[in-house]
């Protein structure tokens, strides 16, 4: 049968007719059907209207009127009811939680305010203030035997390196600008290129000032501040040219980065060329390694003043930090990269100063009778009679 009796004819329900006016029905009409009225649209008896933040989607095989509704994606909005399609965010905009409009992209770097930059600060602080503790306790206690045998000028420069080793790690908190991304890696390279050289500059030391001791020697010549500062002059030397092609060629510069974590601008330095980091890197160890193998030859001298063994454990740990360094500062990204670097300074910065300065701050405060000429010389002498 078809509409009326016409065979063919499609049966349509359309709904109530509905008119205000109308008096003959004792019917209701509620608001919700006036405003259907005015729209002259029938309610879907299949689907609802898909709210803000959300895209209607059609269910395959079933009539247009009968679809899902999807959140919009990370990064998309849609901010009309029943919207077809999510527009995207234009750049450094992402989308809010309820993905019905753009706002400005959070940016993430090591911060001072955030808990992990606060925490490296005091850190840094409280390794600066036990350095300053050592440093007073050696220019107090700097005619005792102690301090005197073991080169006052070199461990001067050393505690001054080793201060400069610690402040340098704050040039890698805050936003980067283009001022510090210049600053950061060529400031820590020259930093500790120079705390090494202090260190191979001591190992040398120790080795010239047994050998000019027997008799018939010309290393006499250079038992004095002649021979470190030519080796920290020397040592130097390369480490300068590195960086100065460095800044020369390719120099760091800060860059906002999208693709690293979606919904966040990573704000960090960009090291320009990264064959010549890892060029500044390699060097650095390049010194550690050869103070180490120094320091190892040269640890059974019978000399009152050989730090040999303290510098062997120092270099160890420094090497040891470092090569820890390297894997870990290539799987992170982010802040989170600078955090490792920070903590390779700080852990081997403080590597240096217990192994090369704690034993001698103990002899001094707690045990202030091994500080004598007397002592020392009885020290050598039981040394000597052990090598023979």
């Amino acid at each position: 049968m078809g509409f009326y009796g016409i065979p063919g004819a499609l049966h349509v329900y359309t709904g109530p007719y509905l008119d205000s006016h109308d008096r003959s029905t004792n019917r209701n009409i509620t608001a919700d059907d006036r405003r259907q009225s005015d729209k002259g649209i029938p309610q879907s008896v299949c689907s609802e209207s898909c709210p803000v933040g959300y895209r209607r989607a059609a269910r395959p095989g079933q009539p247009l009127c009968c679809f899902d509704c999807l959140a919009c994606s990370p990064g998309k909005v849609a901010n009309t009811t029943d919207s077809a399609e999510c527009a995207v965010c234009p750049d450094e905009l992402w989308s809010n939680e309820e993905r019905n409009m753009c706002i400005p992209t959070p940016t993430e770097f090591l911060s001072y305010r955030e808990p992990l930059g606060t925490v490296l600060v005091a850190f840094t602080s409280s390794f600066c203030f036990l350095l300053m503790l050592v440093s007073v306790i050696f220019v107090k206690n700097r005619n005792t035997p102690i301090v005197k045998a073991n080169n006052r000028q070199l461990s001067y420069l050393m505690l001054i390196a080793l201060l400069l080793s610690f402040l340098c790690s704050l040039l890698f908190i805050g936003r980067p600008n283009g001022l510090n991304c210049l600053l950061r890696q060529v400031t820590f390279g020259l930093i500790f290129t120079f705390c090494v050289s202090c260190v191979l500059a001591k190992t040398i030391v120790v080795v010239v000032a047994f050998k000019a001791t027997q008799p018939g020697s010309k290393l006499k010549k250079w038992a004095g501040n002649k021979l470190p500062n030519m080796v920290i002059g020397i040592s130097l030397m390369p480490q300068i040219m590195v960086c100065i092609a460095w800044l020369t060629v390719s120099p760091p510069f800060p860059e906002r980065n999208m693709d690293i974590e979606p919904g966040k601008i990573i704000v960090a330095c960009n090291e320009g060329s990264g064959k010549v980091f890892w060029c500044m890197l390699g060097y650095m160890g390049f010194l550690a390694f050869v103070s180490l193998v120094v320091a190892f030859t040269a640890r059974r001298l019978p000399s009152s003043f050989n730090e040999a063994q303290s510098i062997t454990f120092s270099m160890l740990i420094f090497i040891s930090v470092w090569i820890s360094f390297l894997p870990a500062y290539r799987s992170t990204r982010g802040k989170y990269m600078v955090a490792t670097e920070i903590f390779a300074i700080l852990a081997s910065t403080c590597g240096l100063l217990a192994f090369l300065f704690f034993p001698k701050c103990y002899i001094i405060l707690i045990k202030p009778r091994m500080n004598t000429r007397q002592n020392l010389l009885k020290k050598e002498a039981h040394r000597k009679e052990n090598s023979k």
